[in-house]
């Protein structure tokens, strides 16, 4: 199996039989997976559709190394997390394959990223090690090009004069943050921005209290001078981001797709427009597990796109910030 064979999928067809070489494969030599099917009682030969393979609850990667083949593991990314201890744990083999997943993802909704000034504003990720988002952040400014792309810590003065200079010089350029940065922003400084996309990539991380995402929309909206803000959906487990352009509705790059489970039923598939808690595939997860349960709560509709609702609990998953449905 070509470890980037998953990124030329072009339909439904394509997905559906990389998703079965996958899961076989992580079946047969995942041995905390296996052990899971096993568990289940499930016949891996029987599996045929997507709706068949079981997705290993995302809880396991507290708890146990998640790892399909026995290489050197080259990078180690952790969780976030508000307590500082058991954290969710990312085993990463092969560095390439998410280099090539998150630059391909990055393109594929916004097109070429030495067209952007990267300026990014995660300074709860750049105070610990270990952060997968860092790590890709800092990528995308390095292939950007762009002398003024760069991280922002606790200098807001420094962000804010940048940003309405490049701006008004007419300069493409993306700001992600997280919620709360990017709200400390506003408060001190208000913008009219014409030639930046804002990009919260969610949560409060104990800093402020948990709002829901159409008012911290309204919120940044109003405060950048923006129509829409734009939105990034990943976390320490996957290799893999969906994208929100606005309003709050993600799309998934074609190696990446979102299936809504029963609350009541873990092994019951939902339909379109119906709440349950998110599976995600991610295929560029192939050297640990590309089948996983979350504990976000959404639903999905056409398209390959979906809407995150809420959450089981106060876990700490990158990507939401909505705590009560």
């Amino acid at each position: 199996m070509n470890k980037f064979s998953f990124f030329s999928i072009k339909n439904s067809k394509d997905f559906l039989q990389s998703s079965l070489a996958v899961f076989r494969f992580q079946a047969k030599n995942n041995s905390v997976y296996r052990e899971f099917i096993n568990y289940l009682h499930i016949d891996i030969d029987a599996v045929n559709s997507i709706n068949d393979i079981p997705f290993l609850p995302i809880s396991f990667f507290k708890t146990h190394k998640i790892l399909s083949d026995s290489k050197d593991i080259q990078q180690t990314f952790f969780s976030s997390g508000t307590t500082g201890t058991n954290l969710s744990k990312h085993l990463v083999t092969d560095l390439s394959i998410y280099k090539k997943s998150f630059r391909k993802g990055f393109q594929h909704f916004y097109g070429n990223i030495e067209d952007y000034t990267i300026l990014a504003l995660l300074p709860n990720y750049l105070e610990r090690k270990g952060s997968s988002l860092v790590y890709m952040v800092s990528d995308l400014i390095k292939k950007s090009n762009k002398k003024e792309s760069g991280f922002y810590l606790n200098d807001l003065d420094a962000l804010a004069e940048k940003l309405i200079r490049l701006d008004k010089k007419g300069e493409k350029i993306l700001l992600i943050g997280v919620s709360f940065a990017l709200l400390d922003l506003i408060e001190t400084y208000q913008f009219q921005l014409k030639n930046t996309i804002i990009m919260e990539t969610g949560g409060m991380k104990g800093k402020r209290k948990e709002i829901i995402r159409t008012e911290l929309h309204q919120l940044l909206s109003a405060g950048f001078g923006v129509s829409k803000i734009h939105s990034e959906y990943g976390m320490t487990e996957l290799l893999s981001q969906a994208y929100s352009t606005g309003n709050g509705i993600f799309k998934t790059p074609p190696w990446m797709q979102i299936i809504i489970r029963d609350t009541e039923d873990a092994l019951t598939i939902l339909p379109h427009h119906k709440t349950g808690g998110i599976n995600v595939i991610d295929l560029a997860n192939s050297n640990s597990c590309s089948f996983i349960a979350t504990q976000d709560l959404g639903k999905t509709f056409e398209n390959n796109t979906f809407e995150i609702l809420g959450r089981f609990d106060n876990s700490d998953i990158r990507g939401c910030n909505l705590m009560v449905v």
